[in-house]
């Protein structure tokens, strides 16, 4: 009779070490989702376009925010460190002693073109679950930015779509409005 083996997954501590180590390329793009080693979909030209755009549209919030592109955000209780396309932060001096974490970030940004159902389905209940307050989920084939407010263990308790020629504000700064078409590069 044979017993089941148990699934081995990674903590984020783990990875980490392995990252440091030199397990990995330094150009891989990979992430830690639920405890297990994901690689995260190529960037194309249209993902570049919107997230310079997307740097170059949030650099007005500077120094009210910092700005983390495709940077590691720890999240707490899911053995997961995803790399989100963008992250608005509370501005601090000390990131090499206490990496990002969900209580740093006042609105997070996903680009999608291939990756849409992957980040609305894997990662966007991960940040729900870790309270950050506001998820952008930029989907580049449809046009339109979806925002999640609200978040729960449930996922997010309020969604609402903004499509080219809308204006658009993050929670955190109403007085500030943004034009879709600007995001989307």
């Amino acid at each position: 009779m044979s017993l089941p083996v148990p699934e081995q997954t990674l903590t984020v501590d783990e990875y980490l070490q392995m990252v440091e180590d030199g397990v990995f390329s330094e150009d891989a793009r990979i992430e830690l989702i639920h405890g297990e080693i994901v690689e995260m979909s190529p960037i194309g030209d249209r993902h570049i376009a919107s997230l310079i755009a997307g740097v170059r549209v949030f650099a007005r919030l500077l120094p009210r925010v910092d700005l983390s592109p495709q940077s590691p955000l720890r999240v707490r209780g899911f053995k997961s460190l995803p790399q989100p396309d963008l992250v608005l932060v509370r501005p601090r001096k000390d990131y090499r002693l206490h990496p990002l974490g969900a209580s740093d970030v006042v609105l997070l940004v996903e680009i999608a073109d291939s990756s849409l159902a992957y980040d609305r389905d894997v990662k966007m209940p991960l940040y729900a679950g870790d309270g950050i307050p506001e998820f952008w989920l930029v989907d580049l084939n449809s046009e339109t930015i979806f925002v999640y407010r609200r978040p729960s263990l449930g996922g997010y308790q309020e969604i609402r779509e903004y499509r080219r020629g809308s204006w658009i504000s993050p929670q955190a700064f109403p007085d500030e409005r943004f034009l879709v078409d600007d995001l989307l590069g």
